[in-house]
């Protein structure tokens, strides 16, 4: 609470010019006529100073409720838990309605306050659905992924703007390693929530890290169920986030089913909203494999669809015998909503990915040093080397070469 008092103060000082606005004007009343030339010259004792002082109370009265009112008025943006502000303003000559000018100002002091802590005592109040910035970022960062672009764009953005959606929504990403399945993942939590990954509302699982030892599945499972609970209790959204999502143990699986089927009607209303997102190598060949006949048959990579991929992926997720995800509930329920394709990424991706590693680091970038980078991948199949093995993901790694 002490900082608070600060702001208090801050808030004062603001508002001094507009109190000084309504002080002002005429200091007769409405229905008292203004003194004339004569009465000017008379002394201190004639009791003019307590006139004016009498006929300044009221604007001084109204400033000061006019501050105490912004001041609730902001503390219930900032800390709306110990909201007091009444739900229906007293009718007076202000109407206590901040004027337009007003209430931009107090929406940018609230947005400055909110940028170095949190406002509130739960992650809801950094909640920023930025979807500008998510179809910028998808469109300018993520190299070589239409399909997937439009489809998390469209899918992510349709779900939060639901009003009662009746279900979590739970999207599969699948592709070869280092084609931008993390990567869009980090995005979707940059522009949904003001902290990114690390805003409370969102959990990020790494299979081997957090549930390494099968003999343990059952610990896990209450560990696991007990995370996504109080999370959404938390959160009225939350983004929870599943790396290596092929490694999970079945028993995890499982226990992932009830927070992802879909909710009666009279409980949709009481149901926070949560974006289940699953990552996985699962389906990578099946992947290839349609985008180079596509390819060889003289298709062009931008038109390829999500019709031309969708049959093949979820065949190989569900015939593959290393990973229990395709047997599982939340595909045999078709509990998942969207499996989303990650394509193979050739040479130029490489080198976009190049430059952005470079820009971002401040080095020159040449098309001298892309090239080179672009080399240094290794590349399949070995008979038409198409497709980066490893996308973009050592890319980074590549540009310590470059380092004076």
């Amino acid at each position: 609470m002490p900082a608070r008092r600060p702001l208090c103060l801050g808030v004062l000082l603001l508002l001094l010019p507009l109190a000084g606005a309504l002080g002002h004007g005429d200091p007769a009343g409405p229905g008292e006529a203004a003194e004339g030339p004569g009465e000017a010259a008379e002394g201190p004792g004639s009791g003019r100073a307590w006139l004016r002082f009498r006929d300044l109370r009221e604007p001084l009265r109204k400033a000061g409720d006019l501050f105490l009112r912004s001041w609730a008025l902001f503390s219930c943006r900032v800390w709306p838990e110990t909201c007091s502000l009444d739900e229906e303003a007293p009718t007076g000559p202000l109407a206590w309605s901040l004027p337009l000018l007003g209430r931009q100002y107090l929406d940018i002091l609230t947005t400055w306050f909110c940028r170095f802590q949190d406002c509130c005592d739960h992650g809801d109040c950094r909640v920023s659905n930025n979807f500008t910035g998510l179809r910028s970022d998808l469109s300018v960062r993520l190299h070589g992924q239409h399909v997937a672009r439009e489809l998390v764009l469209t899918t992510v953005r349709g779900y939060l703007e639901l009003p009662r959606p009746d279900k979590a929504l739970a999207l599969s990403f699948h592709g070869w390693s280092g084609t931008g399945k993390n990567f869009v993942a980090r995005l979707l939590a940059e522009n949904l929530y003001r902290d990114g990954l690390k805003s409370d509302c969102v959990k990020v699982f790494i299979t081997l890290f957090h549930f390494p030892h099968p003999k343990y599945v059952d610990l896990y499972k209450a560990q696991l169920t007990d995370q996504v609970r109080r999370t959404q209790e938390r959160c009225h959204q939350a983004l929870f986030i599943f790396d290596e999502a092929e490694k999970l143990h079945p028993g995890l699986l499982e226990a992932l089913g009830p927070h992802l089927e879909r909710q009666a009607p009279e409980r949709r209303a009481e149901s926070p909203r949560a974006i289940f997102l699953f990552l996985s190598n699962l389906g990578g060949n099946a992947i290839n494999e349609v985008v180079r006949g596509l390819l060889k048959a003289g298709r062009s990579r931008e038109e390829i669809t999500m019709e031309h991929l969708e049959a093949r992926l979820r065949a190989e997720i569900v015939a593959s015998t290393d990973s229990g995800f395709g047997r599982s509930r939340l595909v045999e329920e078709e509990l998942v909503d969207s499996f989303v394709p990650f394509l193979p990424l050739e040479a130029r991706h490489v080198r976009l990915c190049a430059r952005d590693a470079l820009l971002s680091q401040g080095l020159p970038c040449t098309d001298e040093a892309l090239d080179e980078i672009a080399k240094m991948m290794v590349y399949v199949p070995k008979e038409e080397p198409l497709f980066s093995s490893q996308g973009c993901k050592s890319v980074s790694q590549r540009i310590n070469y470059f380092l004076p």
